[in-house]
């Protein structure tokens, strides 16, 4: 497997992408930044003076440096309960992390609040130079396993729909991982002509200058461990059901020239993918905050991705859930980029931006449109 160094650095930065392609070296100008936060009524456009981010960014160099500049502006905050009317939670006399100036749009599943999700035809729209919102920095998507081993980009086991009632997400039904490739790839998205596609076929859809994120769905298995940090032996046991399907995968991958990040909820799948390649990982986190953080130091992990209700100084924060927990400061003492899910809104967008958050794993194309 051929796959380049990590690059190195005197001070690690925070990109939240890495260099996994067939190249040894890849520098190119191809990163867009949007420009700073205005108001929830008013635009954010692109700044076409900042265009110019080479490839090796994605060992950690972009997004700390756009939210704090340099780590002494860094702040430290004690958050207010979460308020509902827009207001701003920060004590008088602390300090909140910086709000991001030039953040990360993630097209969470291509955009999947505009697009059939997963599909060629939402990976094509959300890379549009002249589409109606803003052409995505990243493409997420998801991946799992066929019967015959392929892997498909999908988001759920199952075939036929999220909870077995109304609409199915295809016209097949079935779980993914026991359907043979044939059917899982003619099977329809949200009753459009779009079909089910192979990894292989996505990523040559994507331009070379949009980078990917690519989650870990599942390997094929009901017999995994979900959103923890594992002991040493439950790891080896679990890294053994995964590393089939990630080994697949990675090896795609490699054929083709993006900047790739590899998340998952599963500790195991970062695992194998640090031991496999020098690709960039990211854990997602759902109810631990602990556990995700330790997950990230465990494989120098060069972002998190947390829900929105995780960021504190936003009206959607979960103190119920997460206490006095300050996601974003913890993540920049580390030196890791924060990459927010789901965010559906400009009110969420702008919530979020003033947080510090990094990257805005979108639904809409249009929340930072001019």
């Amino acid at each position: 497997m051929t796959t380049n160094p990590r690059l190195s650095c005197p001070k690690r930065n925070t990109s939240i992408v890495s260099q996994s392609t067939k190249t040894s070296s890849n520098l190119r100008t191809k990163w867009s930044f949007i420009s700073p936060v205005q108001s929830p009524q008013g635009n954010r456009g692109r700044n076409s003076e900042a265009h110019t981010i080479f490839g090796s960014w994605r060992r950690r160099n972009v997004l700390l440096g756009t939210a704090t500049v340099a780590a002494g502006a860094v702040g430290i905050t004690s958050i207010l309960p979460p308020r509902t009317d827009g207001g701003n939670n920060t004590v008088a006399g602390q300090q909140s992390p910086e709000p991001t100036a030039d953040p990360t749009l993630i097209a969470h599943r291509g955009f999947a609040g505009e697009n059939p999700e997963n599909t060629l035809a939402a990976v094509r729209a959300a890379t549009r130079e002249d589409g109606s919102g803003e052409r995505a920095d990243m493409i997420e998507l998801d991946v799992v396993p066929t019967a015959d081993g392929d892997v498909v980009v999908f988001h759920d086991d199952h075939l036929a729909g999220r909870d077995g009632t109304g609409m199915g997400l295809t016209d097949t039904s079935g779980v993914v991982w026991e359907t043979g490739t044939e059917t899982v790839t003619s099977a329809k998205v949200l009753q459009t002509e779009e079909t089910v596609p192979k990894l292989d076929d996505v990523l040559e859809s994507i331009p070379n200058d949009v980078d990917v994120n690519i989650e870990l769905k599942n390997p094929g298995s009901s017999a995994l461990r979900f959103d923890e940090k594992l002991t040493s032996d439950e790891l080896e046991t679990q890294q053994e059901i995964w590393r089939p399907f990630v080994t697949r995968v990675v090896d795609i991958v490699e054929g083709y020239d993006h900047e790739v990040i590899f998340s998952s909820f599963y500790e195991a799948a970062l695992a194998v993918v640090s031991e496999q390649s020098m690709a960039s990982v990211a854990p997602l986190l759902w109810e631990s905050i602990e556990d995700g953080l330790a997950i990230a130091e465990a494989y120098d992990a060069d972002a998190i991705h947390p829900p929105v209700a995780m960021i504190r100084g936003t009206p959607f924060f979960d103190d119920s859930r997460f206490g006095d927990a300050n996601l974003v400061r913890r993540a920049r003492i580390q030196d890791r980029a924060v990459n927010v899910w789901t965010v559906e809104s400009w009110y969420q967008a702008d919530r979020l931006i003033e947080a510090g958050v990094d990257g805005l794993i979108a639904d809409y194309s249009t929340l930072l449109a001019e």
